[in-house]
C-alpha cells in the first residue's frame, strides 16, 4: 500500500458492513472493525464478526462487543463531542485505549497516551481518517503477522507502539464549526 501500511481496521461509524467487501483484497490484512457510537461516546470495536447497534450504554456496548468475539478500545476520550471522557474509560473495563488519533489535538492525544499509560492497558491508533489523504496520519508499529488475528494478538500483547499526528489548531477551528453544525442539525445528539 502507499502508505506503507500491512494492516489496517476500517471502524466505520456504526458499520460493519464494509469489511466483507475489503477483506480479501490480497494486498493488506484488514482487521474486521466498527467505531459504534455508544450512549456516551465512541468505542472501537476490534476483531468482531457482526455489527454493533448504537445507542447503547458503555458496558452494554463492551458486552456486545465481547460477544462478537472482539476487542473494545476507548476511542479518542478527550475528544470534546464524541469522547467518553476519563471518567467513562476508568469506569469500565476497556480491553484498551486509542492512544493516537490524526484526528485528535495535540492536548487531547498527550492526554490520551498518559491515560492508557496509567491504566496499562494495550494502545492502538487511528488515522480517523474521512478522506484518503489522511490515511497514516496515525498507525501502531508491531511486529510482522500473518493474519488479522496475529495483528490483533501483537496489539493484545503490548507488542504494537501508537504513533500520532495531531490536529493543526486552525484545522481544529474548522472542525469544531463543522461538528457542533452537524450536532445541531442531528438534533443535539452524538454521531
Amino acid at each position: 500500500m502507499r502508505q506503507g501500511l500491512g494492516c489496517i481496521a476500517v471502524t466505520d461509524h456504526n458499520s460493519f458492513s464494509i469489511y466483507s467487501e475489503i477483506k480479501d483484497n490480497g494486498r493488506v490484512l484488514v482487521i474486521p472493525g466498527e467505531e459504534v457510537s455508544s450512549a456516551e461516546g465512541h468505542i472501537l470495536a476490534y476483531g468482531i464478526d457482526r455489527e454493533i447497534p448504537r445507542g447503547m450504554s458503555v458496558r452494554e456496548t463492551i458486552d456486545a462487543i465481547h460477544a462478537a468475539g472482539g476487542a473494545a478500545f476507548a476511542a479518542h476520550p478527550y475528544r470534546w463531542w464524541s469522547g467518553l471522557g476519563e471518567k467513562n474509560v476508568r469506569g469500565h473495563e476497556f480491553d484498551g485505549t486509542e492512544a493516537g488519533n490524526g484526528r485528535s489535538d495535540a492536548k487531547g492525544n498527550r492526554r490520551a497516551r498518559k491515560l492508557a499509560a496509567e491504566l496499562g492497558r494495550p494502545t492502538s491508533a487511528g488515522s480517523d481518517a474521512h478522506t484518503p489523504d489522511h490515511i497514516g496520519d496515525a498507525y501502531v508499529d508491531m511486529p510482522d503477522a500473518p493474519s488479522w488475528q496475529d495483528a490483533l494478538l501483537n496489539i493484545m500483547d503490548g507488542k504494537a507502539k501508537a504513533f500520532s499526528t495531531d490536529r493543526p489548531a486552525f484545522d481544529s477551528v474548522k472542525y469544531a464549526w463543522k461538528s457542533i453544525t452537524e450536532w445541531i442539525f442531528r438534533g443535539f445528539k452524538k454521531m
